[in-house]
């Protein structure tokens, strides 16, 4: 398979949907990517991968667009979520891999329950009250993800605007470019401390010495 690159852009498109509950919210993004690392060549490029693969997922099955997160840094696609048989996941992995501007692309679809998917989407459909916690899975995934937003905010010596992370089944996955291999240890301790957290997988490249 031709390798692939996602981070910020899929919430603007989204937005158009009304289908907020993806992604993070339109203006959180906006605002963040004037502090991004990335210059606007590839910020715009980025929205624009996001923004297509969303757009044929919603045309594929609008559900897909509740099933699966999209993530983007510097052409480097990140796909996750559940889905309950391999036939979609395969589906959903040709539409991203036919996109040419993508140059590497990580799969971390989960295949999972069909129970377990209708009951992500029935969360994903009203994040916000995901987002106070409970006991169903997606409800803590959603509230790991603001938890290690928030950690991340505060800490010291993190660019957290540099970073795109998401929690399946509370494994956190993360992408985006560290600013050196002390930041990125930074932040991966914190998501490995942070209560609730069963595995971290990252995406992360270190920023080149210039």
């Amino acid at each position: 398979m031709r390798k692939i690159k996602i981070a910020f852009a899929a919430s603007f498109l989204l937005a158009g949907f009304s289908l907020s509950a993806c992604t993070p919210t339109v203006l959180q993004d906006a605002a963040q990517s004037a502090f991004e690392d990335r210059i606007t060549e590839d910020q715009i490029t980025d929205l624009k991968i996001a923004s297509y693969l969303l757009k044929q997922l919603i045309q594929t099955d609008k559900n897909l667009a509740l099933d699966i997160g999209i993530d983007v840094w510097e052409q480097r696609l990140l796909l996750t979520g559940g889905l309950d048989n391999t036939e979609t996941i395969n589906k959903v992995l040709g539409l991203a891999s036919a996109d040419s501007r993508v140059k590497t692309l990580y799969n971390e679809i989960r295949l999972v329950s069909t129970s377990e998917r209708d009951q992500r989407r029935q969360q994903a459909e009203s994040r916000d009250s995901a987002q106070s916690g409970g006991v169903q899975q997606t409800v803590n995934d959603y509230w790991l993800e603001t938890k290690v937003k928030g950690q991340l905010l505060a800490a010291k010596g993190v660019r957290s605007v540099n970073y795109r992370w998401r929690s399946v089944i509370n494994t956190i996955y993360i992408i985006g470019r560290a600013g050196s291999q002390e930041e990125l240890d930074t932040v991966l301790s914190i998501i490995r401390d942070t209560k609730g957290v069963k595995n971290v997988k990252s995406f992360v490249e270190i920023k080149p010495v210039s």
